[in-house]
């Protein structure tokens, strides 16, 4: 190791320097930082501090000896739950010398419990096996149902992971049912009983989705649920499974198979049931959209059936304003005939003007004029006679238009209490009372039976 000290060190006696102390711990730390790799050292942790700087310093000691411990803040942060005095645990660091003091210590990267590497190794091998055979596939997992009417829960009755999931599944949504399976969730023998809890549940089928929880702890703690036997009975089981074990950091063989992985048992809960104050608020939501339709189509009916009143004629004015257009037609008729009348005589009287004016032979012309008269005469009745026969035409439109006149060929009109008419038998009800309106006079009726319903 002196190959790591300056050279004037491995003179002779007589030729040696003489160092400072920095100097002297200087050397020091550089032959230990280069004798020594970065390597795993276990032991028990003494005076476990963690300073307002975020610095962690221990004791690692063991029956005979012991080593002073740094973890610095970037690498405490990662720690998760510190040590408590007594614990055994497994360090990686790199040995080294405070020079400041000249003490010995290990500078501290990575920290474990007591005999995790083993089980970490244990915990590798049979994720890759399981993983080898497709039970971590996304494919193979199933979707949780949206509104559950009944929740399973493997857990231990006497931990708090029961009181939180039950807690938390009240506040969200009291109205599902909860079927506990109590079994232990730690020491021998637990897998076991986990991996039976779950296919006793799955058997029963008292539950649409499976929960599987328990609180926080240590690997150790937590290696009931890194059992093959466990996860094979996830695997199995009929109904969806959620996983709520330990903290956010926590991962075991079971949160790897589940159908779904929820990072405490709160968040499971969260997971397998509906918000009740969101689905309430929705509903509100909805309410008020249904409202505003409602309302809206509303308004456009009566808008509409406004516009359809302002169109609705009744006959009685429809038969006046024919009989006021029949009247001008008429007039218009008489008007026509006295215009081309008065026009004939005007142009026979001119014609007579000039006839008397140029003295011409009055015999022919009295001839011309007896033919003009006669064709003024046919024509002037056929116009008349034409005219005649466009009134009679009108007229018998306004008849036939005329709902006395329908009446008055043996039709009558039924019409409901609130004056609607009766359009079809199925309108009417047996005893209900009708009003019945003739070409004379009318009749209140009340319906025993009715036909072609």
């Amino acid at each position: 190791m002196l190959t790591a000290f300056p050279p004037l060190l491995r003179a002779g006696r007589s030729h040696a320097p003489i160092l400072t102390v920095s100097e002297l711990n200087r050397a020091a730390r550089s032959a230990i930082e280069g004798a020594f790799p970065l390597l795993w050292v276990a032991g028990e942790v003494s005076g476990f501090v963690r300073h307002g700087s975020g610095h962690c310093y221990f004791t690692l000691k063991d029956r005979e000896a012991q080593v002073a411990c740094v973890m610095f803040r970037h690498r405490a942060q990662q720690l998760g739950l510190p040590p408590s005095n007594g614990d055994r645990v497994e360090v990686l660091a790199l040995p080294t010398l405070y020079e400041p003091r000249g003490q010995f210590q290990l500078t501290v990267e990575t920290l474990r419990r007591g005999g995790v590497g083993a089980l970490f190794e244990a915990f590798e091998r049979l994720r890759r096996k399981l993983r080898d055979e497709g039970l971590f596939e996304t494919a193979r997992k199933r979707p949780l149902p949206p509104f559950p009417r009944s929740v399973g829960l493997v857990t231990s009755r006497e931990g708090a992971a029961v009181r939180d999931f039950l807690t938390t599944l009240a506040r969200r949504m009291p109205g599902i049912s909860v079927w506990i399976y109590p079994t232990p969730v730690q020491g021998e023998g637990a897998a076991e009983r986990i991996a039976n809890a779950i296919r006793i549940a799955g058997e029963r089928r008292d539950c649409e989705v499976l929960v599987v929880c328990r609180g926080g702890g240590n690997i150790e703690d937590l290696w009931a649920f890194n059992d093959e036997g466990v996860a094979r009975a996830i695997v199995a089981c009929p109904v969806p499974v959620v996983t709520g074990i330990g903290h956010e950091t926590d991962f075991t063989i079971a949160d790897f198979v589940a159908d779904l992985r929820a990072p405490t048992p709160t968040a499971a809960a969260e997971l397998v049931s509906p918000n009740r104050s969101e689905l309430l608020a929705q509903l509100e939501r909805c309410r008020q959209r249904l409202v505003r339709a409602s309302t809206r189509c509303l308004e456009d009916r009566m808008q509409y059936l406004d516009y359809l009143g302002r169109r609705l004629v009744p006959p009685g004015e429809l038969l006046h304003r024919q009989r006021l257009h029949l009247d001008h037609l008429a007039h218009r008729l008489r008007m026509g005939s006295s215009r081309c009348h008065a026009a004939g005589v005007h142009r026979l009287e001119r014609a007579a003007g000039r006839l008397t004016a140029t003295a011409p032979d009055l015999s022919g012309a009295a001839r011309r004029l007896d033919g003009l008269r006669h064709r003024l005469a046919t024509a002037g009745a056929r116009l008349l006679e034409r005219r005649g026969d466009d009134l009679r035409r009108l007229a018998a439109q306004v008849a036939h238009l005329n709902p006395v006149a329908i009446l008055a060929r043996g039709y009558s009109i039924a019409r409901h209490e609130d004056g609607r008419i009766a359009r079809a038998a199925a309108e009417i009800q047996v005893e209900e009372r009708l009003s019945l309106t003739f070409a004379e006079g009318g009749a209140r009726v009340r319906v025993e039976a009715t036909t072609g319903t």
